[in-house]
Order: C-alpha cells, then sequence, then structure tokens
C-alpha cells in the first residue's frame, strides 16, 4: 500500500528517468575530468608555484587547458607575461561557448556572471547535447558545480602530494579531461561533414605538435571549421560546371 501524503506536505516528486540520465551523465563528467585536477596540481608545483597560487589559479582561472599551458610555459622558463598571454588566448574559445549556452539557457541576468566561471569544455558538451533547455540547465549546473568542487579539491591534493605521485602521466591523468571530451564530441559527429571537419582536425593538430609550441596545434587545428565547407562548395560548384548564360541556377 502506497502511504497517502501528509496533507499540507507536498508529496515528493523522484527525478524522472531523463532527468536521472542527464545527472548521472553529468556526474560522471564532472568526477572523471575533476580527478585530473591532480595532474594540474602536480604539474603547477613542479612549475615552482606555491600551493596558493596553484590553487588560485584553480578557483579563478577554472579553464584546465589554460591553466596547463600557462605553468608548462612557466616550468619551461618562458617570459610570465608571454605564458600569460598564452593561457589568455587558449581561452578565448570559452566566449565563443558563452554566446552559444546564453541563447541555450536563458538564465536570468543576475546569474548569469555566476555561471560564465562555469563556461568551459565539459560544461558546454553536456548542455549542448541535451533536447531542451530545462535538460540543458540541469546538466550545465551539475556538471559545473561536481567538476569545479573536484578539481579544487584535487588540485590541493596534487599540489601538497606532488612528490609523492611523481610524473602525472604515469598515472594517465593528464589524459583524463581530453579523453572524455572526445567520448562527448564522437556521438555529434553524425554528418559526413562533421567527420570531415574532425578528421582534418586531427591531422593539423598532429602536423603542427612537433613543430609549434603548446596550446597552438589546438587553435590551427580549429582552422578544419570553416575550411571543409569552403572546399565542399567549390566542390559542388565545379561538379556542376559553368553556368550557361540566360539559364537559371
Amino acid at each position: 500500500m502506497i502511504a497517502s501524503p501528509i496533507p499540507g506536505q507536498a508529496a515528493e516528486r523522484p527525478l524522472s528517468p531523463s532527468r536521472t540520465r542527464v545527472v548521472r551523465d553529468a556526474l560522471g563528467v564532472g568526477v572523471a575530468v575533476g580527478l585530473s585536477g591532480f595532474a594540474f596540481g602536480v604539474t603547477s608545483a613542479g612549475a615552482g608555484l606555491s600551493l596558493l597560487q596553484s590553487c588560485a589559479l584553480s578557483l579563478l582561472v577554472f579553464t584546465g587547458a589554460s591553466q596547463f599551458a600557462l605553468v608548462g610555459a612557466l616550468g619551461a622558463g618562458g617570459n610570465p607575461f608571454a605564458a600569460a598571454a598564452s593561457a589568455l588566448f587558449l581561452g578565448a574559445r570559452n566566449a565563443f561557448y558563452g554566446l552559444r549556452l546564453s541563447q541555450l539557457l536563458g538564465l536570468p541576468r543576475a546569474v548569469r556572471p555566476a555561471a560564465a566561471q562555469w563556461v568551459i569544455d565539459e560544461t558546454s558538451a553536456v548542455a549542448l547535447a541535451q533536447p531542451d533547455r530545462a535538460s540543458a540547465r540541469l546538466g550545465f549546473t551539475v556538471t559545473g558545480a561536481s567538476l569545479y568542487a573536484l578539481w579544487n579539491l584535487t588540485t590541493l591534493g596534487g599540489a601538497l602530494g606532488a612528490s609523492a605521485l611523481g610524473d602525472p602521466a604515469a598515472w594517465g591523468l593528464d589524459a583524463a579531461g581530453p579523453a572524455v571530451f572526445l567520448a562527448l564530441l564522437a556521438p555529434m559527429l553524425k554528418g559526413r561533414t562533421e567527420r570531415a571537419v574532425a578528421g582534418l582536425a586531427v591531422v593539423l593538430a598532429l602536423i603542427c605538435l612537433p613543430l609549434l609550441p603548446a596550446g597552438v596545434p589546438v587553435l590551427v587545428a580549429a582552422l578544419a571549421a570553416p575550411l571543409v565547407p569552403a572546399a565542399g562548395r567549390r566542390g559542388r560548384e565545379a561538379a556542376s560546371g559553368p553556368a550557361v548564360p540566360g539559364e537559371a541556377r
């Protein structure tokens, strides 16, 4: 027998299967990527940053690629201003995510400044993969909250235990974030154009990887997005042949 709700008290509604799936997937991304904060903490400490500096970067910057680019350049003896400029340039992609998410999520103006702190690769991927606004908001919030909390906790742990953990690559922590993002991206490559863009981006990144500084190959790979559609249009125009005077195309 199902007990009736107490008078004056609203009955609790369990999450629907779709909302449960969104929460599960968002938490999975947050935990998987958040654990790679260990790698950043270790790398940051190895580059000579103090515990306070390492934690401040994760709290205030909170975009893994830019953080790794900054401490990597500093660890290699680079100029601090050049390292900061490289990190800023690499993190500029989040501004484009924000333009899309602003329309998708439709958050109140008072909430947007705080939500902007969570606009990164993983939260954008989870939100954009949802079929409606409510699910997108839920996925964005759960991913952002879990990832932000765990990333900062593991940054602290990595910086404190840098000497004990050793090389983060030996644990596979350096690959956790990119692997999760690729797993989210792969199901979205349904069309021929999307697959061609992804393939060309991989080729460009692999070619540039040994030639250019860290972070720059990713920016070069982004050129695949305009190049593939442009090549497709030229191919279709060449196949259709020159227009006959007086004939509508």
